[in-house]
């Protein structure tokens, strides 16, 4: 797809910069941010910083705050504290109709009484562009999103995923300095889901504006942003690739938000100059990835991923005594419920092989895979391990 480069101008009435052929986008910076109904706090302190041209997600559970910040972006929601800057520029107290940002929301609310072309041509109409511009205009975007075909259609008409494309095209068609996408999926099924997430993704790369997308869905998550935000409660809890936020999660939530854990309490013991992980199980493993300030004798939280549990029939290994309780063939993997000597139930997740699956009521022993294992203090609150990254700003 080429890139949307043109000589933009927002609804403030300054001109958008160009870096050769394209239009570079805006940076997003939040500087303390409060949010409260009554005396109730929804988002107490929240400092952020997005940049140009970036994918960024807000992610986390329902209630958690996530929407509430898009909409004070977006001039929807009041805000009862901290500033808000498009590139440099405080937008607090600007009308969200001067913000320029295209928003797609999670029921379409695209009209149903409007064809797809008038639809799409509804923000340039209220620009009051020229005709021969918004025909030019609506024809791009629609071709962009693959529904030019359908462009004399009323939308009761069109799936779910082409009402989608027509909200998309909408939003693009102003050409906005941000893009904003709360909960955009939600109402598509799983196969849809998986098509729409890569269109977007696709798109948003191929116009190369800010994106703020919500979603309390991790896999979507991580298949689309280029940096994402994990908020419980009002706060970010870190902010970092999908990789990083994977493979080192900051805290607990976070490594039990984000894809499959599973969370054993274990014991850290330092001896020799040497750190020792033990489970409950009393099995040591030696892990060498404890960062200096941490390497001292203390109760830790583990929390191991499915497929970083290594499962062995030989039960003379060194290793945690575990009996398989039961296995589910998904095709690529099988999945093994197992409880251990502890009395703890952990999942592990195997690719599947042609007839070496492990019946339930096996005894087998469970290796950790140290390198990618994480290590938490008792409370959760901190992961022990070095690698972990946040971006989020240190105000």
């Amino acid at each position: 797809m080429r890139k949307h480069g043109r000589n933009r101008r927002n609804s403030g009435g300054e001109s958008s910069k160009r870096k050769g052929n394209e239009t570079v986008s805006v940076t997003i910076s939040i500087k303390h941010a409060l949010k409260k109904y009554g005396e109730n706090v929804i988002i107490p302190d929240l400092s952020l910083d997005i940049r140009e041209g970036e994918f960024f997600t807000l992610l986390g559970p329902s209630g958690c705050g996530k929407t509430t910040l898009l909409r004070m972006i977006a001039g929807f929601n009041s805000i009862e504290g901290g500033d808000f800057f498009f590139s440099g520029r405080r937008i607090n107290d600007l009308d969200p109709a001067r913000r320029n940002i295209g928003m797609v929301f999670q029921n379409y609310a695209i009209f149903p009484h409007m064809t797809v072309r008038k639809n799409v041509e509804f923000g340039l109409k209220n620009k009051k562009l020229p005709a021969a511009e918004i025909k030019s205009k609506t024809d791009e975007f629609m071709k962009l999103m693959q529904i030019d075909q359908y462009a004399d259609r009323m939308p009761e008409r069109l799936s779910g995923g082409q009402q989608q494309r027509v909200a998309l095209a909408r939003a693009l068609c102003i050409e906005p300095d941000v893009l904003l996408f709360d909960e955009p999926l939600s109402n598509l099924d799983a196969k849809l889901r998986v098509e729409m997430r890569t269109v977007i993704k696709n798109i948003q790369h191929s116009v190369n504006i800010t994106t703020v997308y919500v979603t309390h869905d991790q896999e979507e998550a991580m298949a689309v942003s280029d940096r994402i935000a994990v908020m419980n409660a009002g706060v970010i809890q870190q902010v970092g690739t999908p990789r990083a936020i994977y493979q080192r999660p900051a805290n607990l939530f976070v490594s039990t938000f984000i894809g499959r854990s599973n969370v054993m309490k274990g014991h850290l013991a330092v001896e020799d100059g040497k750190v020792w992980l033990v489970t409950g199980s009393g099995h040591r493993a030696q892990i060498e990835t404890v960062q200096e300030q941490y390497k001292k004798d203390q109760e830790v939280v583990i929390s191991v991923r499915p497929e970083e549990f290594l499962p062995c029939a030989d039960t003379t290994v060194d290793g945690i005594p575990a009996v398989v309780d039961d296995c589910v063939f998904l095709g690529l993997n099988t999945h093994y419920f197992v409880h251990l000597d502890s009395g703890e139930e952990v999942e592990i997740i195997q690719e599947s092989s042609l007839d070496n699956v492990i019946r339930p009521g096996t005894q087998i022993k469970l290796q950790i895979n140290t390198e990618k294992v994480n290590v938490f203090s008792a409370d959760g609150s901190v992961n022990l391990l070095y690698g972990v990254k946040s971006d989020e700003a240190a105000e």
